[in-house]
């Protein structure tokens, strides 16, 4: 396994940022409804506390706050998402992730450890399984030599992590490495935790509906080291 302990990447400076960073921590909390926030945090067992904005409300929002501000750089995303990421409130997370998957084609390979930051830092599924399918995914697809970081973060310590490594190519359909993919659900087949069980599940299920026989046949051939768990969702749609 590899050590989980990384040093925070530096929040670049960026004009871009400051002037969203002002818009967005104005117009977010004019729209917060308190009764809503108590049960979004409950639902998200209490990972950050939310300001209780509906996600079309936020969305809206968002596009206010983004209006006339041009395109990104790496270094405005970077920025962007670092400081984000630096706020308490869950929407502002969310408003990183959804900044992210718009302009990941703005990033280099050299945004990977901004990522690795946002993946392991105030985890839990509802960021980084976005951060993983959109993100890490088309990052990887932009720059192959990162699939050997994938093959490093499948051995994290740290469950997102490596469930970042099992998701990134949820997305891939016929263009997904069947190699890494099995081999990456061997990895951690026996795993205890259930989002990393669950995860393998997902993603075999998602290859399942490019090619279901080659999902089958592998979950025929490995249901021995596969947990119950993981083979009752690669298996749900078949």
């Amino acid at each position: 396994m590899r050590p989980a302990a990384h040093a925070a990447p530096t929040v670049p400076d960026s004009e871009l940022a400051d002037t969203v960073l002002e818009r967005l921590t104005a117009a977010y909390p004019r729209a917060a409804d308190p009764e809503r926030a108590v049960s979004a945090a409950a639902y998200m067992k209490n990972i950050a506390p939310f300001l209780g904005i509906a996600t079309p409300r936020r969305r809206a929002l968002s596009r206010t706050v983004l209006a006339g501000t041009g395109r990104p750089d790496e270094a405005d995303c970077t920025a962007i998402a670092l400081r984000c990421w630096e706020l308490p409130e869950r929407e502002y997370q969310y408003f990183a992730v959804d900044h992210l998957r718009r302009h990941v084609a703005r990033c280099s390979s050299g945004f990977l450890p901004v990522l690795r930051h946002l993946v392991s830092t105030r985890a839990w599924w509802d960021t980084v399984d976005l951060l993983a399918a959109h993100v890490a995914g088309p990052l990887v697809t932009a720059d192959p030599v990162l699939a050997k970081a994938m093959d490093r973060w499948i051995e994290d310590d740290d469950i997102w992590i490596a469930r970042t490594a099992l998701l990134h190519q949820l997305r891939y359909k016929d263009l997904t490495d069947t190699g890494r993919l099995f081999g990456y659900c061997l990895v951690r087949a026996d795993h205890p935790d259930f989002f990393i069980r669950k995860a393998i599940g997902w993603c075999l299920r998602e290859y399942a509906k490019t090619d279901p026989d080659a999902v089958r046949d592998f979950v025929e051939g490995a249901r021995d080291r596969l947990s119950p768990l993981s083979v009752r969702e690669a298996l749900k749609n078949m």
